[in-house]
């Protein structure tokens, strides 16, 4: 009987000294503290330690991200005339809207999670309904509903560990979703419909834009034509210029040259330029033989219009 008793004691008591012994896992930091004073914060591996009633140990998980939901609650029937989550816009109309907060442990401030563990979640949550509050209150209902599930979230995280920083809560907010983000149910058709005009507006819009893009390509386009062809109409009159004015300096070289042997080349030039200007105006019907033009009375060179067609 006391060889049984010895043996009970003995492993009840090896029981309470194993009590002393910890393993952290990977990804863990542990905190240990004795008789409510912190004395170590091991990280993973064996610890041991002084048994329990004399050490407390605490495993954090330094890698998890923990999710924290705010805001207005759709399945949940709330007796209230404004229910949780429903705030006040800047042009004072309602929306319903909650987001998750996601966030981890600090490493090197886990004493401080530890401490202020039984109160991480709700200071969170405040923190993140009282910003969520200043964000909306600051915007229009267009601009909460068309762009919250844009711009809310980046500005939510800032601001929410900004707010957390006064308690050392030792956690780190990494990221935030809008979950649920409508108008009450009372003016929802309204505002579907307002969406579905303003979708209408944006549709107008973009085809109006890509229509003037494309009319100031083709004047672009247009405008490219004119001026090559101005250009190309510019290099042949340049051409046809500087052809006209060698063929002169040729001529003029000429006449230089043969003045001296011939002094009357200049009249058979004359005579020569003038026998060319009236062949082309006798060709044009511009000169005409006199000939035709004598009669019994003398010269009869007057010409009498024809008069215009009667209606």
């Amino acid at each position: 009987m006391k060889r049984f008793l010895l043996l009970t004691a003995t492993t009840a008591l090896v029981g309470y000294l194993l009590t002393g012994v910890t393993f952290v896992r990977p990804g863990e930091r542990a905190v240990v503290r004795r008789f409510g004073r912190v004395i170590d914060t091991p990280g993973p591996g064996l610890y041991v330690g002084l048994p329990w009633g004399l050490d407390r140990v605490d495993r954090v998980a330094v890698n998890q991200v923990r999710r924290v939901r705010v805001g207005y609650q759709p399945d949940v029937i709330d007796s209230n005339p404004t229910p949780r989550g429903q705030l006040l816009t800047g042009d004072h109309n309602l929306v319903n809207i909650q987001v998750a907060i996601d966030y981890d442990v600090r490493e090197d401030e886990v004493v401080d999670f530890v401490v202020q563990a039984e109160r991480v979640e709700s200071l969170i949550a405040r923190a993140a309904e009282s910003a969520l509050a200043e964000w909306v209150s600051g915007q229009s209902v267009d601009d909460v509903l068309i762009t919250g599930n844009a711009r809310l979230p980046p500005w939510l995280v800032a601001r929410t560990q900004e707010r957390l920083e006064p308690y050392r809560l030792g956690v780190e907010v990494r990221a935030a979703s809008v979950a649920h983000l409508l108008p009450p149910d009372e003016v929802k058709d309204a505002f579907d419909a307002v969406t579905r005009a303003q979708t209408a507006i944006r549709t107008l819009e973009h085809k109006a834009l890509e229509e003037a893009a494309r009319s100031r390509r083709a004047a672009q386009a247009e405008k490219y034509r004119l001026e090559q062809l101005a250009a190309a109409y510019a290099h042949e009159r340049v051409q046809l210029a500087r052809a006209e004015a060698e063929t002169f300096e040729k001529r003029l070289s000429q006449y230089e040259q043969l003045r001296e042997q011939n002094p009357d080349f200049l009249l058979a030039l004359w005579w020569q330029e003038i026998g060319r200007i009236l062949a082309r105006m006798k060709e044009t019907g511009r000169l005409d033989l006199l000939d035709r033009h004598l009669g019994s009375q003398g010269l009869d060179i007057t010409h009498m219009p024809t008069l215009p067609n009667r209606k």
